[in-house]
């Protein structure tokens, strides 16, 4: 996996741990909404890069 993929995969995770904690506690049922997807985002990219890795090897 690339270093710059893996750490945008690793951002995009992170970003949206504390978007979705951020909403659920303030009750902001969208931003919580909208961590999950960033961190779905981040987990997609992150098992993409892995995949490459593996045709790689």
């Amino acid at each position: 996996m690339s270093g710059e993929q893996k750490a945008k995969a690793k951002g995009e995770q992170a970003k949206g741990k504390l978007k979705e904690t951020a909403g659920r506690l303030t009750g902001n049922e969208r931003r919580a909404a909208e961590g999950r997807t960033d961190q779905a985002r981040g987990d997609a990219r992150e098992a993409k890069e892995k995949i490459k890795d593996v045709f790689k090897h």
